[in-house]
């Protein structure tokens, strides 16, 4: 059944099922304006969701169980974002949730064991999860056997749990032998049919390791199984020979060959000043019939580890313009100098760091473009008085510090919107949550076709903003301060934020995944 067909038949369901009944709505949300970025619809209108999903989206008066008036907000799908690092952390859930996103999803790193990482979150996840299978843990288990996730996401398992996992850093330089790249793509090939949703290609934190015979096979993989690669490409760079255009070309290249989709995850932070040249080969590509899209996060500053490969001299100073004064150490939000540099990546290469990379105009060009997604590429936050990874539900929100992505991404969009024109408000609705749920659905994660979008039939996972007042509060000095003017989300059709607060205790969350085989 196509997705047409398939959405159609549960919107004629969802109405059969209301019609006799209809004063028994689970939750009505009542004269909002209703944004639905796939069919451009923008009215005033009440909403009435019932089992989960919307059942009616009518001028008529409606009742229900659970009311929220929405007069001057807009109702809007709930955010997807594509690419997080803290999907298992409660206290990030939290913080996305504020931040209006419904669906955080760990694609980029992704998970290993994929069944592990979905069974430590069912019944526990206040919004949806889901993520790929993961090439770096996978390349970490092969060189050191000694590594056992006890979460299924590699950055918890570096972050919080490395004493007990055993995390070593070898799946970053180590190449391997012809034995080895086939353990390598057989163990991905395993994830992929655990479920998950495509393939994590961080190969950018692997340059000197990851070889063409593995980035060939995991896109020949993502081809064969009807999905797509999410890409941190090999080069961070504006200089030839290594640009980043060239790293987004090795796995473009095989997808014209093989198949599949290619996701090029905060591209501007490879691409640098080359950002509007390398959107111009994502819309070529496109063009050509490719799934190839490319996503950006609001911030031309990043969160990584000191020791990821880009930021080593020789590439960070030539070739993305930045110096040591660019890297700020997050536990004590200083900048690194050569010594301190030399130090930490020797004895601690794992260290929290924040850097900065594209230009503000070549961010703003790329977040503008009209085929372009936004997400947070959110990093753990660290509690500030005891320097550790800040994971506790009750954690208060001004005690840690980090990246102010994982709290402000999607309200810094809807401000720009407001105060600088970026773009239309239909138009950033739409990146925050249709077009990577249009991606995901191509690449063949079904469940996207009733995400990202405000139509009966939907799934009732909904974010009610004021876009006159929404405004992100996170910063470099405080970064886990809760973005403001999202009064309401809801995640399959239960309320998780109710007047800007998050409720404790709710998880209606659900796996986003594709059957085992």
């Amino acid at each position: 059944m196509s997705r047409k067909s398939l959405f159609a038949a549960v919107a004629v369901a969802a109405l059969a099922a209301t019609s006799a009944a209809a004063q028994d709505y689970d939750l009505v949300i009542l004269d909002g304006r209703v944004m639905d970025p796939e069919t451009m619809f923008d009215a005033v209108r009440n909403v009435g969701i019932k089992d989960g999903r919307i059942a009616t989206i009518t001028k008529e008066k409606i009742s229900g169980k659970e009311t929220i008036k929405a007069q001057g907000h807009v109702v809007a799908p709930g955010f997807i974002d594509t690419h997080v690092h803290v999907v298992d952390l409660p206290f990030a859930q939290k913080l996305m949730l504020r931040d209006g996103v419904t669906t955080p999803l760990d694609l980029e790193v992704g998970a290993y064991p994929v069944e592990r990482f979905y069974d430590t979150l069912q019944g526990r996840s206040q919004a949806n999860y889901g993520a790929t299978v993961s090439t770096i843990g996978i390349r970490e288990k092969v060189f050191n056997p000694r590594y056992n996730s006890t979460t299924g996401i590699f950055t918890s398992d570096m972050y919080i749990t490395s004493e007990q996992s055993f995390v070593d850093m070898k799946w970053s330089a180590t190449v391997p032998n012809a034995d080895q790249v086939k353990q390598i793509n057989q163990m991905v090939e395993q994830g992929l049919k655990q479920g998950a949703l495509g393939v994590g290609v961080p190969v950018g934190y692997m340059i000197g390791g990851v070889t063409s015979q593995e980035t060939t096979a995991w896109q020949r993989l993502a081809g064969k199984y009807g999905r797509a690669t999410f890409l941190h490409g090999r080069f961070s760079s504006q200089q030839a020979p290594t640009t980043g255009i060239l790293g987004f070309e090795e796995m473009i290249a095989n997808a014209g060959i093989y198949g599949g989709g290619v996701m090029l995850q905060h591209m501007h932070q490879q691409a640098l000043g080359l950002t509007t040249k390398a959107l111009d080969l994502v819309d070529d590509a496109r063009a050509k019939g490719l799934s190839v899209t490319a996503e950006l996060y609001p911030y031309n500053f990043g969160a990584t580890i000191v020791g990821a490969d880009y930021l080593k001299p020789d590439n960070y100073g030539p070739n993305m313009g930045r110096s040591y004064k660019d890297l700020i150490e997050v536990s004590t939000m200083k900048p690194l100098t050569k010594d301190r540099y030399d130090e930490l990546l020797k004895s601690a290469p794992s260290t929290s760091i924040l850097f900065y990379g594209a230009k503000q105009e070549d961010l703003y060009a790329g977040l503008a473009h009209p085929g372009t997604t936004v997400a947070s590429d959110a990093f753990p936050l660290t509690v500030t008085k005891t320097g550790k990874t800040a994971t506790d539900w009750d954690t208060p929100y001004d005690a840690v510090q980090g990246h102010p992505r994982l709290a402000g991404t999607n309200a810094l969009v809807l401000r720009l919107v407001r105060e600088k024109k970026l773009m239309p408000l239909m138009t950033a609705i739409g990146k925050m949550s249709y077009l990577p749920a249009q991606f995901l659905e191509e690449n063949g994660v079904a469940q996207m076709a009733f995400k990202g979008r405000m139509q009966v039939g939907a799934d009732a996972d909904i974010t009610i903003f004021n876009a006159k007042k929404v405004t992100d509060n996170s910063t470099i000095k405080q970064a886990g301060l809760p973005s403001t003017g999202i009064p309401y989300v809801i995640v399959n059709g239960t309320v998780v934020v109710k007047d800007s607060k998050v409720l404790k205790g709710v998880y209606p969350g659900k796996a986003i995944r594709l059957p085992v085989m």
